[in-house]
Protein backbone atom coordinates (compact mmCIF):
# COMPACT_ATOMS: atom_id res chain seq x y z
CA UNK A 1 0.00 0.00 0.00
CA UNK A 2 1.22 3.24 -1.04
CA UNK A 3 2.16 5.50 1.88
CA UNK A 4 1.88 9.61 1.21
CA UNK A 5 3.87 12.28 2.63
CA UNK A 6 1.08 13.50 4.63
CA UNK A 7 0.05 9.83 6.22
CA UNK A 8 3.86 9.52 7.06
CA UNK A 9 3.54 13.21 8.68
CA UNK A 10 0.55 12.46 10.54
CA UNK A 11 2.44 9.08 12.03
CA UNK A 12 5.30 11.23 12.41
CA UNK A 13 3.89 13.64 14.50
CA UNK A 14 1.05 11.88 16.84
CA UNK A 15 -0.64 14.55 19.64
CA UNK A 16 2.93 16.20 19.80
CA UNK A 17 2.54 20.47 19.58
CA UNK A 18 6.00 21.14 18.22
CA UNK A 19 6.13 17.81 15.54
CA UNK A 20 2.38 19.08 14.57
CA UNK A 21 3.85 22.05 13.61
CA UNK A 22 7.33 20.45 11.59
CA UNK A 23 4.69 18.73 9.90
CA UNK A 24 2.50 21.36 9.13
CA UNK A 25 5.71 23.41 7.64
CA UNK A 26 7.29 20.44 5.78
CA UNK A 27 3.73 19.81 4.27
CA UNK A 28 3.53 23.51 3.06
CA UNK A 29 6.82 23.60 1.90
CA UNK A 30 5.98 20.38 -0.39
CA UNK A 31 3.02 22.05 -1.80
CA UNK A 32 4.75 25.05 -2.59
CA UNK A 33 7.14 22.81 -4.31
CA UNK A 34 5.08 21.19 -6.92
CA UNK A 35 3.95 24.76 -8.03
CA UNK A 36 7.52 25.78 -8.58
CA UNK A 37 8.24 22.38 -10.22
CA UNK A 38 4.62 22.84 -13.08
CA UNK A 39 6.46 26.38 -13.60
CA UNK A 40 10.39 24.49 -14.20
CA UNK A 41 8.58 22.34 -16.08
CA UNK A 42 7.55 24.81 -18.81
CA UNK A 43 11.45 25.17 -19.62
CA UNK A 44 11.78 27.14 -23.02
CA UNK A 45 7.81 28.09 -23.00
CA UNK A 46 8.77 29.90 -20.20
CA UNK A 47 12.71 31.70 -20.87
CA UNK A 48 11.79 34.46 -19.40
CA UNK A 49 12.14 33.11 -16.25
CA UNK A 50 15.73 32.38 -16.93
CA UNK A 51 16.08 36.01 -17.15
CA UNK A 52 18.83 38.35 -14.70
CA UNK A 53 16.70 40.82 -13.09
CA UNK A 54 18.63 43.68 -14.47
CA UNK A 55 21.50 44.48 -12.25
CA UNK A 56 19.60 42.77 -9.15
CA UNK A 57 22.10 40.32 -6.55
CA UNK A 58 20.52 38.31 -4.14
CA UNK A 59 21.39 38.80 -0.58
CA UNK A 60 24.88 36.44 -0.81
CA UNK A 61 25.96 38.66 -3.66
CA UNK A 62 24.97 36.28 -6.55
CA UNK A 63 23.17 36.54 -9.77
CA UNK A 64 19.36 36.64 -9.41
CA UNK A 65 16.74 35.29 -12.00
CA UNK A 66 13.22 35.97 -12.62
CA UNK A 67 12.15 32.39 -11.03
CA UNK A 68 14.31 32.69 -7.66
CA UNK A 69 12.30 35.51 -6.78
CA UNK A 70 8.68 33.52 -7.76
CA UNK A 71 10.04 30.28 -6.00
CA UNK A 72 10.49 32.68 -2.92
CA UNK A 73 7.10 33.93 -3.10
CA UNK A 74 5.62 30.88 -3.58
CA UNK A 75 6.86 29.44 -0.37
CA UNK A 76 6.42 32.42 1.30
CA UNK A 77 2.45 32.22 0.23
CA UNK A 78 2.56 28.54 1.62
CA UNK A 79 4.10 29.20 5.04
CA UNK A 80 2.30 32.44 6.04
CA UNK A 81 -0.77 30.99 7.03
CA UNK A 82 1.10 28.11 9.11
CA UNK A 83 3.46 27.60 12.37
CA UNK A 84 6.32 29.56 10.86
CA UNK A 85 7.37 32.92 12.77
CA UNK A 86 10.03 33.95 10.30
CA UNK A 87 11.44 32.79 6.58
CA UNK A 88 15.26 33.14 6.30
CA UNK A 89 15.65 33.48 2.52
CA UNK A 90 18.86 33.06 0.83
CA UNK A 91 16.88 36.28 -1.47
CA UNK A 92 16.73 38.19 1.31
CA UNK A 93 19.12 40.53 3.19
CA UNK A 94 16.69 39.97 6.57
CA UNK A 95 14.58 37.81 8.33
CA UNK A 96 10.60 37.46 6.37
CA UNK A 97 7.97 38.07 9.01
CA UNK A 98 5.72 35.64 8.98
CA UNK A 99 3.33 34.21 11.47
CA UNK A 100 4.00 35.92 15.29
CA UNK A 101 2.73 33.11 16.44
CA UNK A 102 4.66 30.95 15.45
CA UNK A 103 7.27 28.12 16.78
CA UNK A 104 9.29 27.56 13.95
CA UNK A 105 11.58 29.54 11.65
CA UNK A 106 12.50 27.93 8.41
CA UNK A 107 15.49 28.79 6.07
CA UNK A 108 15.56 28.28 2.58
CA UNK A 109 17.38 28.00 -0.85
CA UNK A 110 14.17 28.68 -2.68
CA UNK A 111 15.72 27.60 -6.14
CA UNK A 112 19.44 25.88 -6.06
CA UNK A 113 20.88 25.62 -9.08
CA UNK A 114 19.17 28.48 -10.81
CA UNK A 115 22.05 29.14 -13.05
CA UNK A 116 20.91 25.88 -15.24
CA UNK A 117 17.28 27.26 -15.67
CA UNK A 118 17.89 27.79 -19.04
CA UNK A 119 19.75 24.81 -19.75
CA UNK A 120 17.02 21.48 -18.65
CA UNK A 121 19.06 20.48 -15.94
CA UNK A 122 17.59 19.78 -12.80
CA UNK A 123 17.16 22.44 -9.99
CA UNK A 124 15.65 21.90 -6.59
CA UNK A 125 14.44 23.86 -3.20
CA UNK A 126 16.40 23.41 -0.03
CA UNK A 127 15.01 24.40 3.35
CA UNK A 128 16.11 23.68 7.31
CA UNK A 129 13.46 23.68 10.08
CA UNK A 130 14.58 25.10 13.27
CA UNK A 131 12.48 25.77 16.62
CA UNK A 132 11.78 29.63 17.79
CA UNK A 133 10.03 31.35 20.64
CA UNK A 134 10.23 34.86 21.11
CA UNK A 135 11.64 34.78 24.44
CA UNK A 136 14.74 32.58 23.31
CA UNK A 137 15.20 34.76 20.27
CA UNK A 138 14.18 38.73 20.55
CA UNK A 139 16.17 38.50 17.77
CA UNK A 140 14.69 36.22 14.83
CA UNK A 141 18.48 36.85 12.98
CA UNK A 142 19.36 35.03 15.80
CA UNK A 143 16.90 31.96 15.41
CA UNK A 144 18.14 31.50 11.99
CA UNK A 145 21.60 31.14 13.50
CA UNK A 146 21.51 27.84 15.54
CA UNK A 147 24.00 25.45 14.92
CA UNK A 148 22.86 22.82 12.46
CA UNK A 149 22.31 20.34 15.71
CA UNK A 150 19.59 22.19 16.67
CA UNK A 151 17.25 21.52 13.34
CA UNK A 152 14.06 19.70 13.37
CA UNK A 153 13.79 19.06 10.13
CA UNK A 154 15.57 19.49 6.66
CA UNK A 155 15.11 18.65 3.32
CA UNK A 156 14.92 19.58 -0.61
CA UNK A 157 12.90 19.09 -3.56
CA UNK A 158 14.60 18.42 -6.66
CA UNK A 159 12.83 19.10 -10.37
CA UNK A 160 14.24 16.94 -12.97
CA UNK A 161 12.48 14.16 -14.76
CA UNK A 162 10.58 13.44 -11.71
CA UNK A 163 9.89 15.48 -8.76
CA UNK A 164 11.19 13.99 -5.77
CA UNK A 165 11.30 15.21 -2.26
CA UNK A 166 14.33 14.43 -0.30
CA UNK A 167 13.40 14.81 3.56
CA UNK A 168 14.41 13.97 7.53
CA UNK A 169 12.75 14.88 10.23
CA UNK A 170 15.39 13.61 12.37
CA UNK A 171 14.65 9.86 12.62
CA UNK A 172 16.74 8.57 9.02
CA UNK A 173 16.11 9.95 5.29
CA UNK A 174 13.11 9.20 3.19
CA UNK A 175 12.68 9.78 -0.40
CA UNK A 176 8.69 10.93 -1.66
CA UNK A 177 7.96 11.07 -4.98
CA UNK A 178 5.02 13.00 -6.50
CA UNK A 179 2.73 11.00 -8.15
CA UNK A 180 1.21 14.09 -10.65
CA UNK A 181 -1.93 11.79 -11.18
CA UNK A 182 -3.44 11.86 -7.34
CA UNK A 183 -1.10 15.17 -6.73
CA UNK A 184 0.56 13.21 -3.54
CA UNK A 185 3.94 12.83 -2.63
CA UNK A 186 4.63 9.21 -2.33
CA UNK A 187 6.88 7.27 -0.43
CA UNK A 188 9.60 5.91 -2.82
CA UNK A 189 12.27 4.85 -0.23
CA UNK A 190 11.69 4.12 3.74
CA UNK A 191 15.33 4.53 4.70
CA UNK A 192 17.94 6.20 2.13
CA UNK A 193 21.92 4.89 3.12
CA UNK A 194 24.66 6.18 1.50
CA UNK A 195 27.27 3.47 1.15
CA UNK A 196 30.10 3.91 3.41
CA UNK A 197 32.63 3.89 0.56
CA UNK A 198 33.14 4.98 -3.03
CA UNK A 199 35.26 5.87 -6.35
CA UNK A 200 33.11 8.72 -7.11
CA UNK A 201 33.32 11.88 -6.36
CA UNK A 202 31.77 14.87 -7.55
CA UNK A 203 33.84 18.89 -7.99
CA UNK A 204 34.67 21.37 -10.83
CA UNK A 205 38.01 20.34 -11.43
CA UNK A 206 38.49 22.85 -13.86
CA UNK A 207 39.50 25.35 -10.45
CA UNK A 208 42.13 22.91 -9.30
CA UNK A 209 44.72 25.79 -10.14
CA UNK A 210 43.75 27.91 -7.76
CA UNK A 211 42.78 25.17 -4.76
CA UNK A 212 44.30 25.01 -1.37
CA UNK A 213 47.14 22.25 -1.26
CA UNK A 214 45.34 19.77 0.66
CA UNK A 215 42.15 19.36 -1.74
CA UNK A 216 44.67 19.26 -4.76
CA UNK A 217 46.26 16.86 -3.18
CA UNK A 218 43.44 14.78 -2.62
CA UNK A 219 42.44 14.92 -6.45
CA UNK A 220 45.74 14.32 -7.77
CA UNK A 221 45.99 11.03 -5.76
CA UNK A 222 42.26 10.37 -7.03
CA UNK A 223 43.28 10.71 -10.61
CA UNK A 224 46.50 8.37 -10.30
CA UNK A 225 44.22 5.53 -10.00
CA UNK A 226 44.99 2.28 -8.84
CA UNK A 227 48.48 2.80 -9.48
CA UNK A 228 48.71 5.61 -6.64
CA UNK A 229 48.20 5.77 -3.17
CA UNK A 230 44.41 5.26 -3.37
CA UNK A 231 44.88 1.99 -5.05
CA UNK A 232 41.50 1.95 -7.30
CA UNK A 233 40.13 4.10 -9.89
CA UNK A 234 38.12 6.96 -9.64
CA UNK A 235 35.16 8.53 -11.50
CA UNK A 236 34.31 11.81 -11.80
CA UNK A 237 30.71 13.20 -11.74
CA UNK A 238 29.73 16.97 -11.68
CA UNK A 239 26.44 18.42 -12.61
CA UNK A 240 26.85 21.96 -11.39
CA UNK A 241 23.52 22.19 -9.39
CA UNK A 242 23.93 21.29 -5.88
CA UNK A 243 20.57 19.15 -5.64
CA UNK A 244 21.26 16.91 -8.87
CA UNK A 245 24.40 15.90 -7.07
CA UNK A 246 23.16 15.54 -3.90
CA UNK A 247 20.53 12.96 -5.29
CA UNK A 248 23.07 10.83 -7.27
CA UNK A 249 24.81 10.09 -3.74
CA UNK A 250 21.78 9.95 -1.76
CA UNK A 251 21.33 6.96 -4.76
CA UNK A 252 24.31 5.61 -5.24
CA UNK A 253 26.96 6.72 -2.75
CA UNK A 254 30.08 9.47 -3.86
CA UNK A 255 31.02 12.81 -2.22
CA UNK A 256 30.50 16.42 -3.17
CA UNK A 257 33.15 18.89 -3.07
CA UNK A 258 32.93 22.41 -3.10
CA UNK A 259 36.33 23.62 -1.16
CA UNK A 260 37.41 27.69 -0.71
CA UNK A 261 40.05 28.34 -3.35
CA UNK A 262 42.32 31.82 -3.59
CA UNK A 263 40.18 33.26 -6.08
CA UNK A 264 38.74 36.63 -4.72
CA UNK A 265 35.31 35.82 -3.18
CA UNK A 266 35.76 32.28 -2.98
CA UNK A 267 37.97 32.07 0.27
CA UNK A 268 35.16 30.44 2.17
CA UNK A 269 33.45 28.69 -1.02
CA UNK A 270 30.30 29.75 -2.56
CA UNK A 271 27.61 27.75 -0.44
CA UNK A 272 25.50 29.03 2.29
CA UNK A 273 25.92 27.25 5.69
CA UNK A 274 22.51 28.27 6.91
CA UNK A 275 20.10 27.40 3.47
CA UNK A 276 22.76 24.74 1.65
CA UNK A 277 25.24 23.20 4.19
CA UNK A 278 22.86 23.03 6.91
CA UNK A 279 20.37 21.01 5.66
CA UNK A 280 22.07 19.00 3.51
CA UNK A 281 24.81 17.93 6.57
CA UNK A 282 21.19 17.21 8.24
CA UNK A 283 19.99 14.93 5.75
CA UNK A 284 23.39 13.23 4.85
CA UNK A 285 24.03 12.05 8.12
CA UNK A 286 20.73 10.56 8.98
CA UNK A 287 21.03 8.88 5.75
CA UNK A 288 25.00 7.72 7.72
CA UNK A 289 26.48 9.70 5.67
CA UNK A 290 29.25 12.29 6.63
CA UNK A 291 29.47 16.29 6.07
CA UNK A 292 32.40 18.65 7.01
CA UNK A 293 34.78 21.89 6.11
CA UNK A 294 37.31 19.97 5.94
CA UNK A 295 38.10 20.24 9.50
CA UNK A 296 35.05 20.47 11.32
CA UNK A 297 31.63 18.60 11.39
CA UNK A 298 29.02 21.09 9.74
CA UNK A 299 26.24 20.62 12.45
CA UNK A 300 28.89 21.58 15.04
CA UNK A 301 29.24 24.95 13.56
CA UNK A 302 28.10 28.23 15.11
CA UNK A 303 27.03 30.60 11.98
CA UNK A 304 28.79 34.20 12.43
CA UNK A 305 25.77 35.62 10.06
CA UNK A 306 22.84 35.09 8.37
CA UNK A 307 24.51 34.49 4.64
CA UNK A 308 27.91 33.13 6.18
CA UNK A 309 29.54 30.95 3.44
CA UNK A 310 31.48 27.72 4.12
CA UNK A 311 33.33 25.26 2.20
CA UNK A 312 31.29 21.82 2.06
CA UNK A 313 32.41 18.37 1.81
CA UNK A 314 29.43 16.13 2.27
CA UNK A 315 28.61 12.06 1.32
CA UNK A 316 29.75 8.79 1.71
CA UNK A 317 31.53 8.81 5.01
CA UNK A 318 34.64 7.00 4.73
CA UNK A 319 35.76 9.15 1.66
CA UNK A 320 34.79 12.13 3.59
CA UNK A 321 37.36 11.31 6.77
CA UNK A 322 39.54 10.57 3.91
CA UNK A 323 39.47 14.08 2.46
CA UNK A 324 39.30 15.63 6.04
CA UNK A 325 43.13 13.49 6.56
CA UNK A 326 44.46 15.50 3.90
CA UNK A 327 43.73 18.93 6.23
Amino acid sequence: MSVTLQAFLRDYAGTDPRKLAVADAVSRIAEAGIAIADLVAQGPLADHFAKVRGDEANAGGDTQKELDVIAEEAIIAKLKSGPVAFLGSEESETPIPLNADGSLVVAVDPLDGSSNIDTNVSVGTIYSVLPYDAASFPDPTAALMQKGSAQLAAGFLIYGPSTVLVSTLGAGTQVFALDRASGDFILAKAAVEIAAATKEYGVNQSNMRHWEEPMRRYIEDCLAGKDGPRAKDFNMRWVGSMVADAFRIFTRGGVYIYSGDKRKGYENGRLRLIYEANPVAFITEQAQGAATDGTTRILDITPQKLHQRIPLVFGSREEVAKIASYY
